[in-house]
């Protein structure tokens, strides 16, 4: 499932402190473009559009991309482009995310697919990730730096393979492989917004470093996700769902891992089944074991290399990085307090 950070952090990336006037804030120019772009009234997909965008959320990657714009003095029209690029690219992809798992909501108002169809959906996303690239190339062009479409795409590689690892059966049994594959699906729309605009300030020296402080970030936040389902907090209907699934899981992993040889092999042909049948054994298995308590250690681990990375950055971006960062420590702060009330 493609992450949505939409945990309220309207107060930890407020539009004040910008240098946008008081009438219209950051988030309606950020929005009031993108909705410029859209497709026409009367045109195919406007409707869809117009649904989709209705809820805009919070916007933090092109929120990301404008602040660190103004404290590197990039030039704002082109800034708007890249943030609005990498917005509507996000955007693509939680549209197509609803589709391969079947979330009838989003942001708390219907999917696209479950109003117009999965074709209208699929068709809609596919529109918007050919706009992200406009948008890009205009940003390049405006900035002179031919270099961003490169970027955009490269994320969009990585976040791609991140989700169809999503659709693999069987299960991840090595902690590399998983972190592998939870910060290919987390991280990349997180650094492009930075990247981007590193670059277009002369800074593609920290491309780097920004990719590893947020695939650390990323990781983290994954791990938080993963620990929420288990602890009954993270507003799934079933606690353990994910093992139901078979979604990807860090604790599932760790939980493995712990097993004896034994185990592991009743435990590999329960998940090869696909059955639910024994989903509660396994489940109250797993809360019992170390696997959740190991899980919180390693996720404050990644939290502390994230700290570091970020330090080594120039003090511009870490200025705007550091809102990111308290966001997605409040969701592992959030995940370790439901180990503790359990």
């Amino acid at each position: 499932m493609m992450t949505d950070l939409s945990t309220p952090a309207n107060e930890i990336f407020s539009d004040t402190g910008t240098g946008i006037p008081v009438s219209q804030s950051i988030s309606e120019i950020i929005h009031g473009f993108i909705i410029e772009r859209m497709p026409q009234p009367g045109q195919p997909l406007a409707d869809a559009a117009l649904h989709h965008f209705t809820a805009p959320g919070k916007m933090l990657r092109a929120k990301m991309a404008l602040r660190a714009a103004d404290s590197l003095k990039v030039d704002r029209p082109a800034a708007l482009h890249w943030a609005a690029a990498i917005e509507v690219l996000h955007n693509a992809s939680l549209i197509h995310d609803d589709i391969c798992d079947g979330d009838r909501l989003r942001r708390g108002r219907p999917a696209v697919w479950s109003v117009y169809g999965r074709d209208v959906a699929l068709t809609l996303g596919d529109w918007l990730v050919a706009l992200s690239f406009e948008l890009a190339a205009e940003a390049a062009q405006r900035s002179q730096t031919p270099m961003l479409v490169k970027i955009l795409a490269t994320h969009m590689k990585t976040t791609t393979i991140g989700e169809a690892r999503e659709f693999d059966v069987r299960p991840v049994r090595d902690w590399a492989h998983y972190l592998q594959g939870a910060g290919d699906k987390t991280a990349p729309l997180l650094t492009a917004p930075l990247e981007g605009v590193a670059a277009m300030a002369l800074h593609g020296g920290a491309a780097a470093t920004i990719g590893d402080c947020f695939r650390a970030l990323g990781n983290a936040y994954q791990i938080a996700n993963d620990i929420l389902n288990f602890s009954g907090a993270d507003g799934a209907n079933t606690c353990g769902s994910d093992l139901g699934r078979r979604a990807p899981n860090g604790v599932v992993v760790l939980f493995r891992q712990s097993l004896d040889a034994a185990g592991k092999v009743d435990f590999d042909s329960w998940y090869a089944s696909g059955s639910a049948d024994g989903l509660d054994r396994w489940v109250d298995a797993l809360r019992r074991s170390s696997a959740l308590g190991e899980a919180a250690r390693r996720m404050d681990s990644l939290l502390e290399d994230a700290t570091f990375y970020a330090e080594r950055l120039p003090a511009e971006l870490v200025a705007v990085i550091a809102p990111i960062q308290q966001l997605l420590q409040q969701v592992c702060l959030k995940s370790v307090a439901s180990l503790n009330k359990g």
